[in-house]
């Protein structure tokens, strides 16, 4: 069986025209790099040349006749007419373009390939903003864009670019959320932010959160030097004035007031430990030889069926390791209280729990936009790049997490009066 040859994509534009373009740049036949690609070449005058004839067919059809044409009956009533070009330069992704952008008499002539004030093409500041969510500073963006682009960029205009994604990201920290999220991780990371001429580590808190459609979403992030009741309940208060009714499940990392502002808010709210931190926490008392192991041996506490055997397997571990270790399981007995809710749960729920590979993955991302930073001038820098990194990421959250229908029939078991009636009705159901 032979298979069908592909069919040939049809140039729109014919050979006759394309060797008329190329015919002034060939040396032996052969057309040079640099003709064809250089900050003089080709490409650079054939996108200047179309520009400029698409402003001039804009105007043609804005006053209704062409260029040193007669005027139409209706364009001699409006009394409207060219009134020369202003000169322009344009950026773009292969350099900078001269362009003259035509004008009317009577200043109502606004051009919609350039638009009045623009100053670059689209997709010149997508270029910047990527370079920018990938760690690179504005100088290194300048160094890359005349490196790689012949394009020279002021360290203002890269500020500039990046400044406006603020807005977007004033409007994503303000968006309505949903009314049911079935289970809340709340996770921080720590940036250095220089603040009346000293720099400072501060901690950028966010919370994640798996929707009823088994999809995970950042619902915002905020920064602050001290945590405690009253900061989280600001936190909490916010999200329910964006649209957030209920949460079941909240995993946290031991933050500080933070069980005592969700008692206040969401008292329905199951509070539940961050057993991935818990068990990072214990291990840095481990040396690297035997983390392998220890970490096993913590996995039976978690792992177990009930809380006795967690416990049990709890003072078995500890009597193991209590001699090398004497502070390797301190934490988990102070904080018993706050790990056994999950022993309640089936399997697939508890798995959710303490299985916080998606959280692990956001963090690594977000780490290695800020780690080439040593600091930040602002709040603001710090959050729009890490803001960048997360409009990345979620890009590819577009799945339900691996067997969501068995899980939300397990949530709808567990907490029936708190889903949303219209999640099990296929007459309501939107994609």
């Amino acid at each position: 069986m032979t298979m069908a040859k592909k069919k040939k994509e049809k140039s729109p534009f014919s050979e006759e025209v394309l060797d008329a373009l190329l015919a002034q740049h060939r040396e032996d036949g052969v057309v040079s790099q640099e003709a064809m690609f250089g900050s003089a070449g080709l490409l650079q005058q054939l996108t200047k040349a179309l520009v400029q004839r698409a402003l001039e067919g804009e105007m043609e059809h804005h006053l209704g006749y062409p260029k040193h044409g007669d005027r139409s009956p209706e364009a001699e009533a409006a009394g409207n007419a060219r009134n020369g070009s202003s000169s322009k330069k344009v950026q773009g992704k292969r350099g900078q373009y001269a362009i003259e952008v035509p004008r009317d008499r009577t200043g109502e002539f606004e051009p919609a390939l350039i638009k009045k004030g623009q100053r670059r093409f689209d997709g010149f500041d997508e270029r910047i903003l990527s370079m920018y969510a990938r760690g690179l500073s504005v100088r290194e963006i300048q160094a890359h864009l005349e490196e790689i682009y012949g394009t020279e960029v002021s360290p203002d205009l890269i500020s500039t670019v990046t400044d406006g994604v603020l807005d977007e990201l004033r409007s994503w920290q303000n968006r309505p959320l949903e009314a049911v999220y079935p289970i809340l991780y709340l996770d921080c990371l720590h940036v250095k932010i220089r603040r009346d001429g000293r720099v400072s580590t501060h901690a950028v808190y966010l919370v994640i959160g798996l929707n009823t459609r088994g999809l995970k979403e950042v619902l915002g992030m905020w920064v602050s030097e001290h945590e405690g009741a009253k900061f989280w309940m600001n936190v909490l208060t916010e999200l329910q004035n964006r649209g957030v009714q209920d949460v079941f499940i909240a995993c946290v990392d031991g933050l500080k007031g933070f069980p005592e502002a969700f008692a206040a808010l969401f008292p329905r709210t199951q509070v539940q430990l961050c057993l991935v931190h818990l068990t990072r926490a214990s291990l840095q008392y481990v040396s690297y030889k035997e983390r392998k192991a220890v970490a096993a041996d913590l996995r039976t506490i978690y792992q177990a069926p009930t809380a006795e055997q967690g416990w049990a397997n709890l003072e078995a571990v500890e009597a193991k390791w209590q001699e090398r270790y004497p502070y390797l399981l301190r934490s988990w007995r102070t904080l018993w209280e706050r790990i056994t809710p999950m022993y309640a749960y089936p399997e697939v729920i508890r798995k959710l729990i303490y299985t916080t590979n998606a959280i692990e993955s956001l963090n690594s991302n977000l780490r290695k936009g800020v780690k080439p930073r040593a600091s930040f001038p602002t709040e603001d820098a710090a959050l729009k790049l890490l803001y960048l990194v997360l409009r990345n990421l979620e890009k590819k959250w577009t799945m339900p997490i691996h067997d969501w229908g068995r899980i939300l029939a397990t949530f709808a078991i567990l907490f029936e009066d708190r889903l949303p009636d219209q999640l099990f009705n296929p007459f309501t159901q939107t994609s």
